[in-house]
């Protein structure tokens, strides 16, 4: 496809709608977007970078924790990526909204590629500097948030609205399960090859990245005013979220679910002690793994909840799901029912992604949608670590399984309540 050719002849180009399916494939999933050749370009790269970028997602603690030797080390470089992903990515936003997306794109997912590159050159030498390793994770931190926000807004622009539920459902399955194949490649890996490659392996997936974003067509704004991006920018897009009620609660439904009811803390504590009959290892395993494999579930069985036009309700559904799985995981004693309830979890949290990314992009203007997916990206990125800090000190406090289900059942009234007291989130509709 031409690189000039306008988004808009990109869709009107597309084939004709297709029949509705009918029997089981009705339930698999929706993947009308992929016949939109732009879409399918940027979802195909996503296929190669959702492994890759979890091998350096592993690798990284991996090396610093052989330099130091210490855990505590592995979350002060947490920490380090953080804030600059927090401002990168609401700055990102707004740059997302002023300049043409398929170039920023390409700038940042360069940049990334270029930090994955020196990620591999550190190790290749035997640098052994945890100091240049923090550098370099705030430095890639920063371009993804950077590139997030342009991305996820590009999406609305490639496929009309009545498939951007579909859409969201393919770009999270992909992402969900490069959460479980790439540390487990990458498990496989280090001991075959050597630390260092992986790092090498995700620079040469970008590269893939860098080509499909080249062959995405331009995507310019839409306003015609010209406008710089800058803190009156950002200001703008909270003023933008406060005057929309139904975007405000989509934001603090992910909050909500993710602050008190994300207990990956103390997931360590529950298989040494909890689940300990079953074997630490297998039980740590068990349950880091369990909820990404039940999104990667739900998104492969996505097709009627992507057809769903009742957003508003599919997200407090979702969270409220969440949160009962959440609670019912907590008070379980037996492993493999434990498991199951963080794989419904799992179900859920696709639901609620789905939707949530739905409603930002139909529910927003063009001009707004960077601005919004750079929020989006550090409630997504801040939730989970702020989940991190209140369940391990509850934790402590009362114990685990005691702060997990209080935890989840905190998620169902806070969110039952919520959505009572303001009606905007039940009415949104397509």
């Amino acid at each position: 496809m031409d690189t000039s050719e306008s988004s808009t002849d990109a869709q009107t180009a597309a084939p004709a709608p297709a029949p509705p399916r009918r029997g089981w494939r009705r339930w698999a999933m929706d993947t009308r977007p992929l016949r939109r050749p732009a879409y399918r370009r940027l979802w195909s790269s996503t296929i190669v970078t959702a492994v890759g970028s979890q091998l350096t997602a592993v690798a990284v603690p991996k090396q610093i924790y052989d330099i130091t030797g210490s855990s505590a080390w592995v979350g002060f470089a947490s920490l380090a990526g953080l804030l600059p992903l927090i401002v990168f990515a609401l700055w990102g936003g707004a740059v997302a909204d002023t300049v043409d997306r398929r170039k920023l794109l390409l700038i940042t997912n360069s940049g990334i590629a270029v930090t994955s590159l020196l990620f591999w050159v550190q190790a290749a030498v035997g640098l052994d500097s945890v100091a240049a390793l923090m550098i370099l994770l705030a430095v890639q931190q920063a371009f993804w948030g950077l590139n997030a926000p342009a991305r996820n807004a590009s999406i609305a622009r490639l496929v009309p609205e009545d498939e951007l539920p579909a859409a969201n459902a393919l770009g999270s399955t992909v992402m969900q399960t490069g959460q479980v194949v790439g540390p487990l490649l990458a498990g496989v890996l280090i001991p075959v090859i050597g630390l260092p490659e992986l790092y090498l392996i995700d620079a040469v997936a970008l590269c893939v990245t860098v080509w499909a974003v080249y062959r995405l067509p331009s995507l310019p704004p839409l306003a015609a005013a010209a406008r710089r991006a800058g803190v009156r920018e950002i200001a703008a897009g909270f003023r933008y979220i406060s005057a929309h009620k139904v975007l405000l609660l989509s934001f603090l439904a992910d909050i909500i679910a993710m602050v008190f009811g994300m207990p990956r803390a103390l997931f360590p504590q529950l298989a040494a002690q909890t689940y300990a009959p079953y074997g630490e290892g297998l039980a740590l395993g068990l349950l880091f793994a369990a909820i990404p494999v039940g999104a990667v579930a739900g998104g492969l069985f996505s097709g009627t909840f992507s057809r769903a036009r009742r957003h508003g309700w599919m997200v407090i559904g979702a969270v409220v799901a969440w949160g009962a799985a959440i609670a019912g995981f907590g008070l379980s004693r037996n492993l493999w029912l434990a498991v199951v309830f963080l794989a419904v979890a799992g179900v859920a949290d696709m639901v609620s992604m789905v939707f949530r990314g739905a409603i930002l992009l139909s529910a927003v203007t063009d001009e707004m949608r960077g601005r919004m997916q750079g929020v989006f990206t550090v409630v997504v990125a801040g939730g989970p670590r702020i989940a991190d800090v209140l369940h391990g000190t509850a934790g402590s406090a009362f114990g685990p399984r005691a702060a997990v289900a209080g935890g989840g059942l905190l998620v169902v009234a806070i969110m039952l309540g919520l959505a009572a007291a303001v009606p905007a989130l039940r009415r949104y509709r397509i």
